[in-house]
């Protein structure tokens, strides 16, 4: 059995993923000191090779294209919005005027038949004013339906 100190990692004995390694000497530890450590200067990048010819034409085009993309995006988006977006929002404001100005057309005119209505039920009674309304209504759709039919055999 091992003492309890003398424990040591599989990195201390120079284990890879292959097994441990008999010919490495283990590392020894730095014993603790109150001084802090110093900063190590991280490893350098080694740099890339230089490109060839052919590496930066085909960069360069790629970077024209990305470019060309690009401005085509901004185009696109701008004639858009210039020709479709802005016609269709005029056209959404005018189509929802001429609605709020209709609904007001038609509460209006049911206003003003209904006082037309009183003026004929205090002259003839109500039951006289209902048929007189009724007796009109009657009359334009026959005058409405005659100028179908005759618009229909030509």
């Amino acid at each position: 059995m091992a003492e309890p100190g003398s424990e040591k990692t599989a990195a201390e004995l120079g284990a890879t993923p292959e097994g441990p390694q008999p010919d490495r000497e283990p590392k020894p530890q730095p014993e603790s000191t109150s001084q802090p450590e110093p900063q190590s200067v991280p490893p350098r990048q080694p740099e890339p090779e230089p490109k060839s010819g052919y590496e930066l034409l085909i960069d360069s085009i790629a970077d024209l294209l990305q470019t060309a993309s690009d401005w085509v995006r901004q185009e696109a988006g701008s004639i858009v919005r210039e020709k479709v977006v802005l016609p269709i929002q005029k056209l959404g404001l005018t189509l929802a005027s001429a609605a709020a100005a209709g609904c007001l057309l038609v509460i209006g005119l049911i206003f003003i038949a209904v006082a037309l209505y009183l003026v004929l039920a205090s002259a003839v009674g109500h039951p006289g004013a209902l048929a007189i309304i009724g007796g009109t209504y009657v009359v334009a759709a026959a005058v409405f339906l005659v100028i179908k039919v005759r618009s229909m055999q030509r």
